[in-house]
């Protein structure tokens, strides 16, 4: 039974670099370290340890082909300068080449352009140099003379070495002396036959291990097998095995009996590792932190579980697993293959062998040199093929091989036979046979499939045989792959076999044409293909085929798509599948999501859950937060899934109940809100009856609760660091003054004890650790609320460029195969370089190169390039824009403000690695055309960096930038003015009968019968009136009391009439009235004077309390009236000539009632006035002020009377009766007035504007067309009276 060992904390990642930096020297076995491999190799040789395809003549022989010597005819040469050629160099013994260098031939016209380099152990099977994931090709000479020298990236180990040409001068043929360079090699080697297994025993029984460095070199042309393993009676286990040709690791740390805490991990890296090929492993691990390495690829990750130690009994054991009779050993291979520089912990394991220090009893015959295969692949392209001779006249085709593809398509072989033809294909990824067969006008035809996902990159077996009525197909061996056929045929063969392509013209072609991939095994009439006397021409023919060699890549490992994204890959590229990674591009490099709440405000989002990714392109996920937008404030909400008051019963002080408070999301992505938001707080409660809270008599508290990093908090909500008290000792007001908290006083009545936790360095709270409730009567009841958090630094964090020579310089940046830039900027200068970073010749820029051009150029060794996107409008408009820039393997993106992009395909072949040395400069390169203006939120590869506080200490750099309206004033909407702020920007809706971050959410208000709004307009009757009050009054003077334009809107709906809907007063007789008529039709009035009645416009004859919205929409403009009605068009009407046209000292607006103490028309009282209005109002707005919502925000503030709710002495707004804020259900009208086939509106052809509510949030999907108010459900008309200013008294808006 396992034991469970105590979590050892934290590891502390500054020791585990330094092991790791102390180690890495050591991990290579035998490869130098020290000393400077770049000796002079090939000089040295004999001229019998240079051979070729072919010599020119005698004096070209590739003896001379050394560099700087002039011998013979200055070089080699060979006889044709063709695709055929090579050069070799035998070096005597295995070297380590760290570079070599090339010349053409002495005094000619002769020199290689550009060449490959091929390399060997044993002169046979031959492996391409690669770099930047491809088979490399070398530039060469330009001239006969100059020496071009190239370091290898990737260091190789080798004794033979081949150089392919593959372009050569122009005015001559194939020129060359080379010179090879690095220093000797040596190493002692394990022949491992698949049988014998190296036991390493330990000094002592049990091994408990907190660090590892294992390091070895393995070839193997096998795809499976264990190469070590090592296992503990705890269950602790280390095992690296390879499978189906990838690398795999297994370490487990220990699990405990409950299974709460799985140790398992499991790791797979590289791929077509049964290349027969060496290929290099070292592990490094310290505690849970493990550094795995293949071939200079280093994956780093963490163990699973909690525990650090890695408990082995007895061995560790390489080649394979040692008999035990455990399950876990049963059907793996053991290795067969070759192992060299075996190190553990500092012993060499093969010297140990060597002098029979270890155990190798189970080896039938020890052999420390390498058994090499006798495999002799072929490497096909899509212009190849491979002729081979087969018996003529036969009545059997038996024909095998072994293939190796990623392409799901390919000819993998075709025959002519007597009286028909053969094919075997790829098609799918599966083995498809067609054997087409006319014999005496008879047409026989057999068609057979099996296999599936064959082009998996593995090498897998073909087998068929096809005789007189009889045709079987078996794939890689399998007795359940075999198909078989016994349809009527006959066969006689042609004696010619195209294995690869087939590119002659024939009566009955094959369905494909060529393959990509390669061959090995050949079996032609049972026979084996004898491929060395094809490659010295004897037998066969080919075209365009590489012989010895496979030189498949796989493009997807490393795997370049990033964030989880599937790796697809054809023999020539890869391609990335993003589908539900949350991240797009290329490589599923760039997330879809915006980092944080505050910037799907500034899009001019709404309230409502959104995903979100803080570190953009960083490791971290996205995630699902709730995003409150408040007038002034961006909240994040990050829920957790502990339920309210959860019951806390049987702990004490010896033994606490722990509560783990598990978020909706990782600990990591709740962290990268609180690190980037302005404030954050959660509520935390504890509610308790004899169950005590912090105090205790030695300090400890009963109960405490843990936060980030795992640290322990003694403080209570409403408290802070290092105060051990809850919100009520704080506040001196806990119900026992003797204690600091409620629940202390341990009585028996329910007490809490609750606040805000505002240190958003502890947040959030991640577990609550309760000790006092197991005493008779004790009971306790533990609330977490969600976390909060208000603001994104990181979105604002800006600087402002105030001299062209001033910049801000970084660290270096590191985006060598995949780097991603964004930022805002805003300027009004008509160029500039954002940022720039340089290495050698590498380099990195983003530039303002003209008022409509932004630029994107970098060099990673190819030569420069540069995305240019052009903008429709001047950049230079000190408006704020938005660049994003993109580079990985695969492409490079710029993109502007959304709607301008360009991208570029990187080469097909060509350096990868953005390499960068230089500081990273930003606003400037090199002191250079300088930009001037703002730069903000610069994110690269994730990272946000912090521009204000390197700003605050560099001349010329101010932090932070102003102007934000600009650019975000449009989101303001209905009339709200946008304020400028350090970090922002809000909207100021004071002034507009709507409210919410953008002036979109209705104010309303439903009333009941008798209730009315009262607003004065006198400026006697507002002394200190309210800022808004007195932006609109601010012009009425004792000359300017006189309205010649009134512009008039709201919205209404009710099932009551009559009803007063709007009234204006004034101190003599002129007055304005909205009225709904008895039988519900809508009716305007105005008295202006000079007419005996008051001049009425039925509007429409339509009952409108109905129920449904209704707006209206009204204007003046001295004898000129316009109406509209909800949707239809506006009507125009002309007060008459004897009509005045002035509105003369307006007094008192009211809705929904009138009470006034002056002049009112009789008509009104008598016919509308009573009960009074009821149902809803709402978007109320007279000349630029908003009566409804004054008088509702107002009253907020007011002390109100049972009567009269008069909010101040000073307010113009006031209310009587009941009125209860509504937005009457704010919807566009659902049903309309009218059938669908005569409804005229048609928004693009009126002026209408019909007000959408766009902060509607409905979470439950629930219909809030209609709102519940005082039990009675309100459906909502919307009227928009449109009633021009008047001419000098209010400010049209």
């Amino acid at each position: 039974m396992r034991r469970h060992r105590p979590a050892q904390g934290l590891t502390l990642l500054l020791p585990v670099v330094l092991w790791i930096f102390c180690h890495a020297s050591g991990v290579h076995g035998a490869l130098p370290t020290t000393q400077k491999c770049d000796e002079a190799l090939a000089s040295p040789l004999p001229h019998t340890a240079f051979t070729s395809s072919s010599v020119f003549s005698s004096g070209y022989a590739p003896g001379y082909a050394k560099l700087n010597r002039r011998g013979g005819a200055g070089g080699w040469s060979p006889l044709d300068s063709d695709h055929y050629q090579w050069l070799q160099v035998d070096l005597g013994s295995r070297k380590q080449v760290s570079a070599i260098a090339t010349q053409g031939r002495y005094s000619s016209s002769d020199w290689t352009t550009q060449y490959r380099l091929l390399y060997s152990d044993t002169g046979r099977n031959w492996k391409p140099y690669h770099q930047d994931g491809n088979i490399w090709a070398f530039s060469g000479n330009s001239n006969s003379e100059s020496a071009v020298r190239h370091e290898l990236q990737q260091g190789i180990v080798a004794r033979f070495l081949r150089l392919i040409p593959l372009e050569w001068s122009e005015e001559g043929r194939i020129g060359l002396r080379i010179e090879v360079y690095g220093c000797s090699y040596w190493a002692d080697i394990i022949n491992f036959d698949g049988q014998g297994v190296i036991s390493y025993r330990f000094k002592v029984k049990k091994m408990k291990i907190i660090k590892d460095v294992i390091a070895l070199r393995f070839k193997t042309s096998e795809s499976e097998g264990v190469i070590l393993h090592g296992e503990g009676q705890q269950g602790d286990y280390i095992t690296l095995e390879l499978r189906k040709a990838k690398l795999l690791l297994q370490i487990n740390l220990g699990s405990n009996q409950y299974g709460s805490i799985l140790g398992h991990t499991s790791v797979t890296t590289g791929s077509l590792l049964d290349d027969n090929h060496w290929h290099s492993v070292v592990i490094e691990r310290y505690r849970r932190n493990v550094n795995f390495t293949l071939d200079r690829h280093t994956q780093h990750f963490r163990t699973n579980g909690e525990f650090d130690h890695l408990d082995l009994d007895y061995e560790l054991s390489f080649g394979g697993m040692p008999y035990s009779g455990k399950p876990v050993g049963i059907g793996r291979k053991n290795f067969k293959g070759c192992m060299e520089s075996i190190n553990y912990n500092g012993d060499n394991i093969t010297d140990l062998a060597r002098r029979k220090k270890l155990d190798t009893s189970s080896f039938r015959n020890l052999s420390f040199t390498c058994a090499e295969t006798h495999t002799f692949p072929v490497f096909f392209n899509a212009t190849s093929f491979l002729q081979l001779p087969g018996r003529a006249n036969h009545n059997t085709v038996s024909v095998g091989f072994q293939f190796r593809t990623w392409n799901p398509h390919g000819l993998l072989l075709f025959s002519n036979l007597d009286d028909g033809t053969l094919e075997i294909s790829l098609e799918d990824g599966k083995v498809a046979v067609h054997i087409n067969v006319t014999k005496a006008a008879k047409s026989y035809r057999v068609d057979l499939s099996s296999g599936s996902g064959l082009n998996d990159g593995q090498w897998h077996a073909i087998r068929l045989v096809a005789k007189e009525n009889f045709a079987m197909l078996t794939i890689d061996g399998e007795e359940v792959s075999a198909v078989r056929s016994v349809s009527p045929l006959s066969i006689t063969t042609g004696g010619t076999y195209h294995l690869g392509g087939y590119f002659l013209q024939t009566l009955f072609p094959p369905t494909q044409r060529s393959f990509q991939g390669c061959m090995q095994a050949v079996l032609v009439d049972d026979q084996p293909a004898d491929l060395h006397a094809v490659e010295k021409g004897t037998v066969g023919a080919f075209e365009n085929v590489s012989l010895d060699m496979c030189a498949i890549i796989d493009r997807c490992m490393p795997n370049h798509c990033e964030h989880g994204g599937r790796c697809k890959q054809t023999w020539d590229s890869f391609s990335c599948t993003c589908d539900g990674t949350g991240y797009t591009g290329a490589t599923c490099h760039t997330s879809i999501y915006e980092p944080s709440c505050e910037a799907y405000k500034h899009l001019g989002k709404s309230s409502d859950a959104y995903w979100i990714d803080p570190d953009g392109s960083g490791p971290l996920g996205p995630f699902k937060v709730n995003c409150n937008m408040t007038e002034d404030k961006v909240w994040t909400t990050v829920m957790n899934n502990l339920p309210p008051k959860t019951i806390v019963t049987g702990s004490s002080r010896n033994r606490r109940t722990v509560l783990q408070v598990n978020y909706s999301a990782s600990m990591d992505q709740v962290t990268a809100i609180t690190t980037s938001a302005e404030y954050c707080e959660q509520q935390i409660a504890y509610s308790c009856r004899m169950s005590r809270l912090l105090n205790t008599p030695d300090g400890t508290p009963y109960t405490w609760w843990v936060g980030r990093g795992n640290e322990k908090h003694f403080y209570w909500g409403g408290s802070g660091p290092g105060i051990q008290k809850c919100a009520c000792g704080i506040d001196r007001n806990c119900t026992d003054p003797k204690y600091d908290c409620n629940c202390d006083a341990d009585v028996k009545q329910w007490r809490e004890d609750s606040g805000l936790l505002v240190y958003q360095e502890h947040l959030p709270v991640s577990q609550v650790v309760v000790g006092d409730t197991n005493r008779s009567g004790s009971e306790a009841k533990l609330t977490v609320g969600p976390l909060r958090c208000q603001g994104d630094n990181n979105y604002w964090n800006a600087a402002s460029f105030t001299t062209p020579s001033s910049y801000l310089h970084f660290a270096t940046f590191q985006g060598e195969t995949s780097a991603d830039i964004s930022f805002y900027f805003k300027t009004s200068a008509a160029y500039g370089v954002f940022l720039e970073n340089l290495g050698n010749t590498d380099f990195i820029r983003l530039e303002l190169k003209s008022p409509k051009v932004v630029s994107f150029s970098f060099d990673v060794g190819n030569g420069p390039v540069e995305l240019i996107v052009h903008s429709a409008t001047s950049l230079n408009d000190d408006q704020w824009h938005r660049v994003m820039a993109e580079r990985n393997v695969k492409e490079a993106v710029l993109q502007l403000d959304q709607t301008y992009r360009t991208s570029r395909l990187a080469p097909a072949q060509g350096h990868t690695r953005l390499e960068l040395f230089s500081q990273l400069y930003v606003g400037a390169a090199g002191g250079q055309r300088g930009f001037l203006g703002c730069i903000r939120a610069l994110r690269m590869n994730g990272i946000t960096l912090d521009l204000e506080e390197r700003a605050k200490v560099t001349p010329g750099v101010k932090p932070g930038c102003q102007g934000h309206c600009n650019s975000f004033g449009m989101y303001c909407r209905n009339g709200g003015k946008c304020v400028e702020r350090y970090n922002g920007y809000l909207c100021d809706c004071t002034a507009t009968a709507y409210d919410g971050p953008f002036c979109t959410r209705d104010v309303g208000g439903f009333f009941e019968a008798g209730t009315l709004v009262k607003y004065n307009f006198l400026p006697e009757a507002i002394a200190g009136a309210s800022k808004d009050t007195k932006v609109l009054t601010h012009q009425l003077t004792p000359h300017e009391v006189n309205l010649t334009k009134e512009e008039v809107a709201f919205s209404f709906s009710t099932s009551s009439a009559p009803a007063v809907l709007m009234y204006v007063s004034s101190k003599t007789q002129d007055y304005l009235a909205v009225v709904l008529r008895q039988n519900g039709s809508l009716q305007v009035r105005y008295n202006l004077g000079g007419l005996r009645e008051p001049f009425t416009i039925d509007v429409d004859q339509r009952n409108l309390a109905n129920g449904q919205p209704h707006s209206i929409n009204m204007s003046r403009h001295d004898r000129r009236i316009t109406i509209q009605l909800d949707h239809y068009p506006a009507v125009s009407y002309n007060l008459p000539e004897a009509s005045d046209t002035q509105f003369n000292l307006v007094k008192t607006l009211f809705l929904g009632k009138v009470y006034e103490t002056g002049h009112i028309d009789p008509v009104i009282i008598e016919r509308y006035n009573t009960p009074g209005f009821i149902g809803c109002l709402s978007r109320v707005e007279f000349n630029g002020i908003a009566p409804l919502k004054s008088a509702l925000r107002t009253a907020v503030k007011s002390q109100a009377t049972p009567t009269e709710k008069q909010p101040a002495a000073a307010s113009p707004a006031s209310y009587q009766g009941k009125l209860v804020e509504s937005n009457c259900g704010a919807s566009p009208l659902t049903i309309p007035p009218m059938s669908a086939a005569t409804d005229p509106w048609h928004l693009d052809k009126t002026d209408a504007v019909f007000p959408f509510n766009e902060e509607r949030v409905i979470p439950d999907g629930v219909n809030r067309d209609s709102a519940i108010i005082g039990g009675t459900k309100c459906h909502y008309h919307i009227i928009k009276l449109k009633v021009l200013k008047h001419g000098g008294f209010f400010i049209a808006n």
